[in-house]
């Protein structure tokens, strides 16, 4: 179990060192990408704006291809408090697609709050994987 969350961990951290490139290229594959949020927070950041301008640009590439953005939470606030914030989340990651010209029909979005972690555990180098916005190819 330790191995498979340092496993994730090491590809969480490679995504967010992948984001920080100014230079934006449409990635092979959008599915599990996932753009991460600050604490209590559903503003996009530069880098998670960057990883969004890569997706849109495999879905411009990709006219067939609809998504799912799920918005997630980490554990900390009541149930229905991380479910609004992760509508929020996935809703902000959304309208950047949207904005860039993706047609809104191929975007759906749900909330999952805290109930789908990606990451196991406490403290903050734990939750700042689970505040995320993550877009599933459907």
């Amino acid at each position: 179990m330790k191995i498979k969350n340092f496993a994730l961990l090491a590809g969480a951290a490679g995504l967010l060192a992948a984001c920080g490139s100014s230079k934006v290229v449409a990635p092979e594959d959008i599915n599990n990408q996932r753009v991460f949020f600050a604490f209590n927070s559903s503003e996009i950041s530069d880098a998670a704006h960057d990883n969004l301008m890569g997706q849109a640009l495999y879905l411009k590439a990709n006219e067939d291809v609809k998504v799912q953005i799920a918005g997630n939470c980490d554990e900390r606030g009541s149930t229905e408090y991380n479910l609004a914030l992760g509508a929020r989340r996935a809703n902000a990651a959304k309208r950047v697609l949207v904005d860039e010209g993706i047609d809104s029909r191929r975007i759906s979005t749900i909330s999952y709050g805290k109930e789908r972690p990606l990451v196991k555990g406490t403290g903050e180098d734990v939750w700042k994987y689970n505040r995320n916005a993550t877009t599933t190819v459907k």
